[in-house]
């Protein structure tokens, strides 16, 4: 089973965000100027830096394999093997680029054998299925950044590899390792460079996927828009694929969607 097309996004805004994007304070390359916010007295605060320009980042379809466990944990792979990645996804107000803290990043993606947690079998492979593995997610830091680890995704009929992300504000935590209320202020996809994938689809257990792998020139929504808006700089962790890689992407949010 394939993504569909993006559903409309209606009123909510939303902002694009290349690789490109700077860490420290969430700015890049685009043509949304920020603008003045507000302290909580209602003063005018001061307006950032003439080069402090946050990029908006694509809304992208939510696809057919979300479940709503509302999973609050760092490490996602729960086992599953695979090339080690770790993720830090910054997270910055679309106006003001200011990092938003105790925003919850959450992720879901299938595994090696592009198998999704709750759905396993629907690539064609059959393991063991808790309907919760490789999702998860956690609160952004005073720097607005998500830090969470698993492994690189593996590929399903029809779509490039790639990692599901939301982001929630005003979540409360709960001690059973969940979250409750907030608000869903963006859905989208990350995106990984071709030539690392090439790389990581020749290691076990990723050379058992037969099931043909999508590029991304040919995925339907990579190509419909979402190319600037969830390429990740990836790095590697070490000197051959099996040692991993680490994803890097700021995403420019609006927190009022």
């Amino acid at each position: 089973m394939t993504d569909s097309s993006p559903a409309p996004i209606g009123r909510r805004r939303v902002l694009i965000a290349g690789s490109a994007a700077a860490a420290a304070i969430g700015v890049g390359a685009g043509t949304a100027a920020a603008r003045p916010g507000t302290t909580a007295a209602g003063a005018t605060a001061p307006a950032p830096a003439a080069h402090a320009i946050c990029t908006l980042t694509k809304q992208l379809t939510e696809g057919p394999y979300y479940l709503d466990h509302a999973l609050v944990r760092a490490d996602v792979s729960e086992g599953k093997p695979g090339v080690p990645l770790q993720l830090a996804l910054t997270v910055v107000d679309r106006d003001t680029c200011a990092p938003l803290n105790k925003a919850l990043v959450e992720i879901w993606y299938c595994d090696a054998l592009g198998e999704y947690s709750g759905f396993v079998g629907n690539n064609g492979h059959q393991e063991p299925d808790n309907g919760k593995f490789l999702r998860g997610g956690v609160l952004t830091g005073a720097d607005g950044v998500a830090r969470l680890t698993g492994i690189y995704p593996g590929w399903y009929r029809g779509r490039c590899v790639h990692i599901h992300v939301k982001v929630h504000t005003g979540v409360t935590l709960t001690a059973d390792g969940s979250f409750t209320g907030g608000n869903e202020i963006h859905t989208g996809q990350l995106f990984f460079d071709e030539k690392i994938t090439q790389a990581v689809a020749k290691v076990s257990p990723y050379s058992t996927n037969t099931v043909p792998r999508t590029p991304l020139s040919s995925d339907g929504i990579y190509g419909n828009g979402g190319t600037a808006a969830g390429l990740m700089a990836v790095t590697a962790l070490g000197s051959t694929p099996s040692a991993g890689y680490r994803g890097t992407l700021t995403l420019g949010i609006d927190p009022d969607a």
